[in-house]
């Protein structure tokens, strides 16, 4: 099926195909973002051609494989299982911290995915620090436990990485054992190196208060909605920030400048709140900002129902066109990053929020049913997403498609316009995506398609041989 999605795309359909087949190759260096100094890019080739070039391959052939030396596919690749099962690897690992990255598997595939391919100390101390957030926000998120109970819990949790024998054994949440083993996860904290023990603490010291804070409040204005947004992502973004230049990986302006670290937070977390419309309200949470959607109707639930469906879309554009101011700091932020893990880690979950928005706007099917972008693209985004140049590039697809899509009756269609020109005047003039094809679409999609029928027949044969001859042998 996701292949058939593809049809007509075939840059997608090609890297799909690829991604399937576990095709994989070496990051691609962040080129230098000065164009002005051409000689300063760090130079890319293209595994299928000869030709070095600053720009890179203009082919569909250097998109090949899945982007990092990290899970990107079923769970890990080879090249990592191999590093982690070397006795080297496994021997400097302790126990409570194979124990961490165990239950940061379990917890998000994803996001073990991109923080096991973090340079150096920075990957335990990411880890550390995403598993003690996890097991807040599993607090957080428990409705079992009474507000009157939750809310010192919240204030105090920060002080119980201090103390090695807390648990809390009461939790009912899918992720509690978070929480049931939180002296591992504690253990390891304290082992990291003070620098990112003061940083740790000190965002969960923030983010408990500001959970305590909206736990019985609604997100009424738009500058709450940035509160909120700020406690739950914000902060996340400028601790991660402040990891990123304790380690040295990166200069000490990026954990500096609260502003952008902030806004990478912000953004990603209005984009999950916009997409996520619908599932929220069947769950019974609210977190689009009254403000905004009392303007057109008088429940936020009501934009569910076919005849509020014109008003729910223009409060859909209103909150995206909101969601687009954070995208000038996004910007500025990953051109100042030097490290490739770290560009990496932070660039990919920004462009396929962009790419998320882009399939949100002026959409119906927000009000409906689930809108999420088609597997082909996000693996597209993830290979091309290593450098700056690439990350402009698609930036300017995305706001393009938006720019095209603005109903001129929208009532916030003058305010969406202006905010993608400023977009514009920020990236780079030549930015645009170079085709990458002079053939038909169509008739591209058509022959990879029997390709990877090809490839499927081919390793189920394959497969089926191997089985017989092993059995024959037995």
């Amino acid at each position: 099926m996701e292949f058939v999605k593809c049809l007509g795309r075939p840059e997608e359909f090609y890297n799909l195909l690829r991604f399937q087949m576990g095709g994989r190759r070496k990051v691609i260096p962040k080129m230098d973002q000065d164009p002005s100094h051409p000689s300063r890019y760090s130079f890319r080739r293209c595994h299928l051609c000869s030709p070095f070039s600053a720009q890179g391959c203009t082919d569909t052939c250097s998109l090949l494989g899945v982007m990092l030396d990290a899970p990107w596919r079923n769970g890990m690749d080879r090249q990592l299982r191999r590093t982690k099962s070397s006795p080297s690897y496994r021997d400097s690992l302790s126990s409570s911290l194979k124990t961490c990255y165990k239950y940061l598997n379990q917890t998000s595939r994803s996001f073990a995915a991109v923080i096991e391919a973090l340079d150096g100390e920075m990957r335990h101390a990411v880890c550390i620090f995403y598993l003690v957030l996890r097991a807040l926000d599993t607090l957080e998120d428990d409705m079992t436990i009474s507000v009157e109970k939750k809310v010192p819990l919240l204030h105090n949790f920060h002080s119980y990485l201090y103390e090695p024998d807390w648990r809390y054994m009461e939790s009912k949440e899918k992720d509690r054992q978070v929480l049931e083993d939180f002296p591992t996860i504690s253990l390891e904290f304290r082992n990291l190196a003070e620098k990112y023990q003061t940083v740790i603490v000190d965002i969960c010291r923030k983010m408990g208060f500001g959970m305590a804070e909206f736990l019985d409040k609604h997100v009424t204005s738009e500058q709450e909605w940035d509160k909120y947004c700020h406690y739950v992502a914000g902060l996340v973004g400028i601790g991660l920030s402040r990891l990123f230049s304790a380690s040295e990986l990166e200069d000490p302006l990026v954990g500096e400048d609260i502003e952008c670290a902030n806004s990478m937070g912000l953004f990603l977390q209005k984009t999950n709140i916009i997409r996520d419309y619908l599932e929220d309200q069947r769950e019974g949470r609210e977190f689009w900002p009254q403000e905004v959607w009392s303007k057109y109707v008088k429940k936020l639930g009501d934009f569910a129902k076919p005849q509020n469906i014109d008003s729910a879309v223009q409060c859909l554009n209103e909150l995206i066109t909101n969601a687009l101011h954070h995208i000038p700091h996004v910007i500025t932020y990953l051109s100042r990053l030097r490290n490739q893990s770290v560009f990496n880690f932070c660039a990919i979950p920004q462009v396929m929020a962009i790419a998320t928005l882009a399939a949100c706007y002026n959409n119906q099917q927000v009000f409906k049913g689930i809108v999420k972008i088609r597997k082909g693209q996000a693996v597209t985004l993830m290979m091309d997403a290593t450098n700056m140049p690439a990350v402009k590039a698609i930036i300017y697809q995305y706001m393009e498609e938006i720019y095209h899509r603005i109903p001129s009756s929208d009532p916030s269609s003058g305010k969406t316009r202006q905010i993608i020109s400023t977009i514009r005047t920020q990236n780079l003039p030549n930015c645009q995506l170079i085709s990458r094809s002079h053939y038909s679409p169509i008739y591209l999609s058509f022959v990879m398609l029997l390709a990877a029928l090809s490839w499927q027949y081919l390793s189920t044969l394959s497969q089926v041989t191997e089985d017989y001859v092993q059995t024959g042998e037995h």
